[in-house]
């Protein structure tokens, strides 16, 4: 059996990825990687900055660079951008080297979380032209399957703390036979 070495969190942008990254991580002792972090370290530049010089395929290339090098750390909470599953040499990535959590919640939360959260607009482009309720609508539909395909769980983060989400997962964890070691004393 292959030991799975991290927990991938993805979801569209708002359901909560980063922030139940850092409790969850907190909770179990491991370090969090904050994927668009890191693709933002290595350019030197903002996300918004990196689609606006070289557009969402020069991002996707970064982050799928990205992807691969956290892929090979130690056990790790790694909070996935929300379209890192778009292509399928990620989704191989995560499978062979995690277990993933899809957090998921409805479109009209996610437009609200979004509203209240100055700095998403500020770090994350539009991804069309249309209005925010919308563009969360037509992204969803286009990566549901994609999520799908990705996750090993699905996670609806509406209604719940971060601390209670975090808390389901790591309940999941303790239950998947891949990943009981993620809480066995590590005693050499």
């Amino acid at each position: 059996m292959v030991e799975k070495r991290h927990v991938y969190l993805t979801g569209l942008r708002g359901t909560g990825k980063t922030t139940v990254g850092h409790a969850l991580a907190t909770a179990v002792g491991r370090t969090v990687i904050d994927l668009d972090g890191v693709v933002s370290a290595n350019a030197g530049k903002s996300i918004r900055e990196i689609f606006q010089a070289g557009g969402e395929k020069s991002f996707r290339e970064l982050e799928s660079q990205a992807l691969e090098c956290v892929s090979q750390t130690e056990q790790a909470v790694i909070s996935l951008g929300g379209g890192a599953i778009l292509r399928e040499s990620n989704r191989a990535v995560i499978r062979a080297t995690g277990i993933c959590f899809w957090l998921e919640c409805s479109p009209e939360i996610l437009a609200e979380r979004l509203r209240q959260d100055a700095a998403s607009d500020d770090q994350r482009p539009a991804l069309t032209s249309l209005d925010e309720l919308q563009e969360i609508r037509e992204t969803l539909k286009l990566r549901h399957a994609l999520y799908e395909d990705a996750a090993d769980y699905r996670i609806d983060t509406a209604g719940q703390t971060i601390d209670e989400v975090a808390s389901q997962i790591i309940e999941l964890l303790k239950a998947d036979t891949e990943t009981e070691h993620w809480f066995q004393n590590e005693k050499s």
